[in-house]
């Protein structure tokens, strides 16, 4: 399984950022989808994730400013960014935990990272 994002660059405080990631090669089912984010000298850290189901869930310092979404028929996961904060500056991954087989395990996968830098 392979994340490809796409969508970063930079933007004033207060501007949005509209981040994507599709997932391509050998996929039986992509369960969990999401975004984490990593600053410099910092940890990487949940944005927001969703479900198969449409179930989503996120960070508190999201603070109704971000909408993760998916589209499982193009194996998708999105990430709406608004209101954005010098604070959000990271680079931001996708993540995936997919299964390849019907009977193999999950698996985390993670893109390759795009930046996000906001400027004051």
């Amino acid at each position: 399984v392979q994340l490809q994002a796409s969508g970063g660059g930079a933007v004033q405080a207060g501007g949005s950022l509209n981040l994507s990631c599709v997932a391509t090669g050998r996929i039986y089912v992509l369960n969990g989808m999401g975004w984490y984010r990593q600053a410099p000298g910092k940890e990487r850290e949940l944005v927001a994730g969703i479900t198969r189901d449409g179930v989503s869930n996120y960070a508190n310092f999201v603070k109704g400013r971000f909408t993760i979404s998916r589209d499982n028929a193009k194996n998708m996961v999105a990430l709406q960014m608004n209101n954005l904060e010098p604070e959000d500056t990271a680079v931001y991954y996708c993540n995936s935990r997919a299964k390849t087989t019907i009977d193999s395990s999950a698996f985390d996968y993670w893109g390759q990272g795009t930046q996000v830098t906001v400027s004051s």
